[in-house]
C-alpha cells in the first residue's frame, strides 16, 4: 500500500453513499490509511485486519471482522481501527510487532 493506493481507497470511500463502511486492510499500513480517511465527512469508517492470515486456525481475522461490524453499528462518525478486541483511534495507536497487537501510544 502506498500513497496512491490510499488516495484510491479514500476516493471510493468518499464516493460511497453508505455512511457505515468497513475496510479490511493489511496491518502494516492500516494506521496510515485510517489517517488518510480521517477527513471524509459524514461516515463511520472502521478498518480491520488480522495479525495472522485467515487461512491459519489461530488467526484473529474472524474475531476482528466481528468487532468491526459491532463498532460500525454503534460508533459516531469518524475513523477507527478494530483490532485485538479494542476500538482504537488511528492517531493514538501503533502496531506492536513484538507483542503481536495494536496498542495505544504511550
Amino acid at each position: 500500500m502506498d500513497d496512491a493506493d490510499r488516495e484510491l481507497v479514500r476516493a471510493h470511500v468518499a464516493a460511497e453513499r453508505c455512511s457505515k463502511i468497513i475496510v479490511t486492510h493489511g496491518t502494516d499500513t492500516m494506521i496510515e490509511t485510517a489517517k488518510r480517511l480521517s477527513d471524509v465527512p459524514g461516515k463511520c469508517i472502521v478498518l480491520t485486519g488480522a495479525m495472522e492470515p485467515a487461512r491459519f486456525e489461530s488467526s484473529d481475522a474472524v474475531f476482528n471482522v466481528g468487532m468491526a461490524v459491532g463498532a460500525v453499528s454503534c460508533l459516531p462518525d469518524g475513523v477507527y481501527i478494530a483490532m485485538n478486541g479494542r476500538i482504537l483511534d488511528p492517531f493514538k495507536c501503533r502496531k506492536n510487532r513484538a507483542r503481536g497487537i495494536f496498542e495505544d501510544l504511550p
